[in-house]
């Protein structure tokens, strides 16, 4: 079995010694004991939810699949409930509450993290799996491609191209599809992981995260297909692509204090420059200041944009210790891969 990276590479992952299992001839991709857990938001997805996870369940057999409903005035939760999921609520509504409560309550080795559309391409769940497990990775993203316009819509294309772009500029080039809905994470990724966003911005949130803390990470293409009859998209292009925005703003204002008050410094001083520039021409040509208010305003300005360069020097000291600290968080949970062998190894001597 072969799963097409990125970079156009194929890459086996049917590893030698792995085993077959008695139903449906899955291949085991894990250790035995290790627990994976399938986390599926949902927002009224009744018509999509039990499609999830029937194709959820014979991709990973062993997998314990969480839906966690989040206000639906449908029947996702009882259609849900009775397709096989644990179902649990979240109160707050928002994608980024619903993630931040699963991550929160879900104890597991591997977490799958994927929409209730029915967009997302079950079967290649083992391969993500597998490819996070044995190069001991955080995330495996799961970058979208598809032949179906309707599916995955031009502007929307843009506005992901442009936004991961503007993430890419600022933290680094190692993820191509920010905004999927589709991702593996480790333990460690998922319990270091703050949680802070509420809506559809918790993708950005999730990846910045990853690429602050430098964390192994990989991206693979999976399929996309267009949501089934009966299913609305609860995505707001523009709202939602606003409040994206603000939080790629937020966060390189929180991660790159230092950069984002230089440039703020470098934008005030061509202000006070531009304003400053005709009083001076008249002062040397005159000897007089008759714009007096002019120079008030340009003499303000310039002293905002040197307490913005000292709040970002200030802010960047700051940053760092937080940097330090939650990479002191990260390291203290094991890598996957790790996780259970001492434990299966002392099972098997038993």
């Amino acid at each position: 079995m072969t799963m097409l990276d990125l970079d156009g590479q194929s890459r086996d992952i049917s590893a030698p010694g792995t085993k077959t299992k008695g139903t449906g001839g899955l291949r085991e991709i894990v250790p035995h004991g290790v627990e994976i857990a399938v986390l599926v938001p949902c927002y009224n997805e009744e018509a999509a939810i039990e499609a999830v996870i029937h194709g959820f369940r014979a991709a990973l057999p062993e997998a314990t699949i969480y839906v966690y409903d989040n206000n639906s005035t449908d029947r996702t939760a009882q259609v849900a409930r009775e397709a096989g999921a644990v179902v649990r609520y979240e109160p707050l509504q928002g994608k980024g509450n619903v993630i931040r409560r699963m991550f929160s309550d879900i104890e597991a080795d591997v977490y799958v993290l994927v929409d209730g559309d029915d967009t997302y391409h079950a079967p290649s769940a083992p391969m993500m799996i597998k490819r996070l497990w044995d190069e001991q990775l955080d995330m495996v993203n799961g970058a979208r491609f598809t032949e179906i316009i309707a599916a995955y819509r031009p502007g929307h294309r843009l506005g992901n191209r442009v936004l991961t772009g503007l993430v890419a500029k600022v933290f680094g080039h190692r993820i191509q599809d920010m905004l999927s809905g589709y991702r593996v994470f480790s333990r460690r990724f998922v319990k270091s992981f703050p949680a802070l966003a509420s809506g559809f911005e918790t993708e950005t949130e999730l990846t910045v995260h990853a690429l602050e803390l430098r964390m192994p990470i990989a991206e693979v293409r999976t399929p996309y297909k267009d949501r089934p009859l009966g299913s609305v998209s609860k995505l707001r292009t523009y709202h939602d692509g606003l409040r994206i925005l603000k939080t790629i703003v937020n966060l390189v204002k929180e991660e790159r204090p230092l950069a984002f008050f230089s440039s703020l410094f470098a934008i005030l001083v061509v202000v006070s420059l531009v304003l400053a520039w005709p009083v001076f021409m008249t002062y040397f040509e005159t000897g007089m200041v008759p714009r007096l208010p002019t120079t008030v305003l340009a003499t303000g300005t310039i002293m905002l944009a040197f307490l913005s360069l000292a709040c970002g020097l200030i802010l960047d000291t700051v940053t760092h210790g937080r940097r330090e600290i939650k990479r002191m968080r990260y390291l203290s949970i094991p890598a996957p891969g790790t996780l259970r062998e001492p434990m299966v190894g002392r099972g098997n001597s038993a």
